[in-house]
């Protein structure tokens, strides 16, 4: 993880957008703890995957526990299909 001076950011635009590409974060700091961190296309959809996964793992989680409790709805395959065609 490099820091890099907002100053030396516009300057080295370049350099640390290659930084940010090839895997290492870039953080630059701003007045009042506003800070931004730049990073490549490539490790943000790894993050937001992670971040949606471990929502669907809760979700999945909580299906489970309602099942085991028995808060479940039965239906039969014909109230079903004619729930699909109200």
């Amino acid at each position: 993880m490099t820091i890099a001076k907002q100053m030396d950011f516009r300057s080295n635009l370049k350099k640390y957008f290659d930084m940010a590409f090839s895997g290492e974060p870039v953080i630059i700091p701003r007045k009042e703890n506003r800070n931004v961190v730049i990073l490549s296309e490539k490790e943000y959809k790894a993050m937001e995957k992670a971040r949606n996964n471990e929502a669907y793992l809760k979700m999945l989680e909580e299906s489970e526990r309602q099942l085991r409790e028995g808060k479940v709805i039965e239906k039969t395959m014909e109230e079903l299909l004619a729930m699909e065609n109200e």
